[in-house]
């Protein structure tokens, strides 16, 4: 029987993924385990045919005794939290699941300047309290939304901001130009996004390469009262710089799903200001999305089962 370990919560929980995987007859371990600093993984690694990762790192530690393991697939996009070398040394192919939750993200994002820009979440908790406290916010429409990251979800997170009436501008390592063309978003440094935007929308990947990109020197080029949406990770944001921007202004608001440890410490005062909105990492979460994440895993698996190498490999070319 085919053993598939996931560290996911979401992996086979919408649609009709875990139907498929009985239908397969494949065993499926869950190790979701958030007071474990692996999930729970290593007390089923020696089992595994195949890992699926959620945000549990996976490290040279973790394949230790995976002496059955065929290859590492991540439950979204994001391969920051896997040791890509490690598992190429030790054979492993690695894949991922590009676009399949970019809908997802980019949506919450403009549900997140929507929060933001109509004090929506202090709206209701006035309301559930028993006061009545109108707050006068602003509109979307005629806004510059800086996009940090053009890549799939910043794509569509483009687009939708230009339905809204928002001018777009980007950056981005690799800028796509015809995509910027074709949808009137202009592409800019780094430097220039933040300073000419309303809004700052943060879609890249972690990692050491953009850890504290958005720190006290970046906020303070950004147009005072800007607002910052870190859908992300949760190291590229310099959390002690947000705050102290928060509470003297040059920030307006500041909107985060993503952490450094999850579930955060709320004892830092980012948590407890009142121009912050957070969720919990959910940004891919829809039903859509997670059905649409697990069918590209298992159809990856089912690839390595019928002996060939899905498209999705990341490290193909080195193992």
């Amino acid at each position: 029987m085919t053993v598939v370990v996931t560290t996911s919560p979401g992996f086979a929980k919408q649609g009709p993924v875990a139907e498929l995987i009985a239908e397969k007859g494949w065993e499926l371990i869950r190790c979701a385990d958030t007071s474990l600093p692996d999930g729970g993984v290593s007390a089923h690694i020696g089992r595994a045919d195949y890992l699926v990762v959620g945000l549990v790192p996976v490290t040279p530690a973790t394949l230790e005794g995976a002496s059955n393991l065929k290859a590492v697939l991540k439950h979204g996009v994001g391969v920051d939290n896997i040791d890509i070398p490690a598992c190429t040394a030790a054979g492993l192919p690695v894949c991922n699941t590009p676009a399949a939750n970019a809908d997802a993200v980019a949506e919450l994002a403009v549900g997140l300047m929507f929060s933001m820009a109509r004090f929506i979440p202090q709206g209701h908790a006035s309301v559930t309290s028993g006061g009545w406290d109108r707050r006068v916010g602003s509109q979307l429409g005629g806004k510059t939304l800086g996009i940090v990251g053009l890549g799939n979800i910043g794509k569509r997170l483009a687009k939708l901001a230009r339905g809204l009436g928002m001018t777009v501008v980007a950056n981005d390592m690799y800028p796509d130009e015809a995509f910027a063309r074709e949808h009137g978003v202009t592409m800019m440094s780094l430097d220039e996004v933040l300073a000419v935007s309303d809004y700052v929308s943060l879609h890249v990947f972690g990692g050491k390469d953009n850890a504290a990109l958005i720190n006290r020197e970046t906020i303070g080029q950004m147009k005072p009262g800007a607002r910052l949406i870190n859908l992300a990770r949760g190291e590229v944001v310099d959390l002690d710089a947000v705050a102290e921007a928060l509470e003297s202004g040059q920030l307006g608001g500041v909107a985060i799903d993503a952490y450094v440890s999850e579930p955060p410490s709320t004892d830092h005062p980012v948590f407890s200001h009142a121009n912050a909105v957070f969720t919990p990492h959910s940004g891919a979460d829809t039903r859509e999305a997670v059905e649409n994440v697990g069918k590209m895993v298992i159809e990856d698996i089912s690839t390595f089962l019928e002996g060939g190498m899905p498209k999705r490999c990341l490290n193909a070319r080195d193992l």
